[in-house]
C-alpha cells in the first residue's frame, strides 16, 4: 500500500460559486513572503471550527496561525471575509498519527463569526489546491467542490480496496472508478450531505488520508464526525459522557490563549450577510442522531 498522507487538494473538481460554503474556511500561517494555506475546516458554531488533528501534530503549530472565514477564492478577500485567530487547539487525546485513526480536532477562534446560509444538495466535498495529482501541478487559489458518493465501509475496507486500514471511526467517499477524490493540503475540510428531510447540510467527515489521488477502488478516508459526537459536545462544554473523565486531556504545550494584534480585514456589511448564524444546538444533538440512521442504513448496502 502506498505511504498515507493528509489530503490537502479537490482533484476532479470545479469552481465553487462565491458564498457556496460559508461554513468552510482556510487555516493559514505566516511565511517569509506572505501567507500559506494548509487545512480547511468547518465552522460548528460561531466560535468553534472542526477539522483535522494531523493539520497540527508535527505541523510547527504557533500562535500567529489564523483562520480565514467567508473566503472563496485565497488571492483576495471581499466584504464577507473575517479573519480570526487560532485561541486554543484540542487534539483528541488518542490521535498519534493518521494510519492511528481519531484525526480529529478542535479549534477555539477568538471572537465569533457572523454568517449568511446557502443552500446546495447531495454530497460534497471542497478545499484549494491543484485539480490533477502530479508533481509540479498548478495551484488555483479558487475554492474547489466536487460531488461525492458515500461507499460502504466493509466494500471500501476489503482485499482490493483499503485492505483493512479503515478504522471504526472512519467513512469512504469519492468513487469506485477514481476519478474525483480530495488530495494532500485538503486536510480537516467537510465532507457534507445535504438531508432532505431536515434541510440541512450535515458535515458528517473531516477529509484524513488517502492511498494516491483519485484512483480506482482507492477513495478518499475521512474521519466520522457521528463517532465522536460525545467528544466534540464535551469539548464543547454542551454534553458530558457518563465515562468520561473529570479532566479532559490538554495539549499543555500548544493549547495557548493569547490576544494577538488584528489586522485589517474588510468588515462584513449588513446588506453582505443574512443574518448571525444561530447554530442551534438543538440542531447539533439531532444531527448527530441523523447521521447514525445515514450510516446503519449505508452498511447495509454495497456501492
Amino acid at each position: 500500500m502506498a505511504d498515507y498522507y493528509g489530503m490537502s487538494r479537490i482533484v476532479g473538481g470545479v469552481a465553487a460559486h462565491q458564498g457556496a460554503w460559508p461554513w468552510m474556511v482556510s487555516i493559514q500561517f505566516p511565511t517569509a513572503t506572505g501567507v500559506s494555506h494548509t487545512c480547511g475546516g468547518s465552522l460548528i458554531t460561531p466560535q468553534w471550527v472542526l477539522t483535522a488533528a494531523h493539520c497540527f501534530i508535527g505541523q510547527n503549530f504557533t500562535t500567529d496561525w489564523f483562520v480565514m472565514v467567508g473566503i472563496t477564492d485565497l488571492a483576495w478577500a471581499d466584504s464577507e471575509t473575517q479573519k480570526r485567530w487560532i485561541q486554543k487547539v484540542m487534539v483528541h487525546e488518542y490521535y498519534t498519527n493518521i494510519s492511528g485513526g481519531f484525526d480529529i480536532a478542535l479549534v477555539e477562534l477568538d471572537q465569533p463569526v457572523q454568517c449568511g446560509v446557502s443552500q446546495l444538495s447531495e454530497c460534497f466535498i471542497s478545499g484549494w489546491g491543484a485539480r490533477e495529482a502530479r508533481t509540479g501541478a498548478s495551484y488555483p487559489t479558487a475554492l474547489q467542490e466536487a460531488k461525492v458518493c458515500l461507499i460502504d465501509v466493509q466494500l471500501c475496507n476489503s482485499s482490493q480496496w483499503h485492505r483493512g486500514a479503515i478504522k471504526s471511526h472512519n467513512l469512504c467517499a469519492g468513487y469506485p472508478q477514481g476519478g474525483i477524490d480530495a488530495c494532500q493540503g485538503d486536510s480537516g475540510g467537510p465532507l457534507m450531505c445535504w438531508d432532505k428531510r431536515a434541510n440541512f447540510f450535515w458535515v458528517v467527515g473531516l477529509t484524513s488520508w488517502g492511498c494516491g489521488c483519485a484512483r480506482a477502488k482507492q477513495p478518499g478516508v475521512y474521519t466520522s464526525t457521528q463517532h465522536f459526537h460525545d467528544w466534540i459536545l464535551y469539548q464543547l462544554g454542551m454534553f458530558r459522557s457518563a465515562g468520561a473523565s473529570a479532566t479532559p486531556p490538554t495539549w499543555s504545550h500548544q493549547h495557548v490563549s493569547h490576544t494577538p494584534i488584528q489586522q485589517t480585514m474588510p468588515a462584513p456589511t449588513a446588506s453582505s450577510i443574512s443574518d448571525v448564524c444561530s447554530f442551534p444546538y438543538r440542531v447539533v444533538l439531532e444531527f448527530f442522531s441523523r447521521v447514525q440512521k445515514l450510516l446503519q442504513a449505508l452498511g447495509g448496502k454495497k456501492t
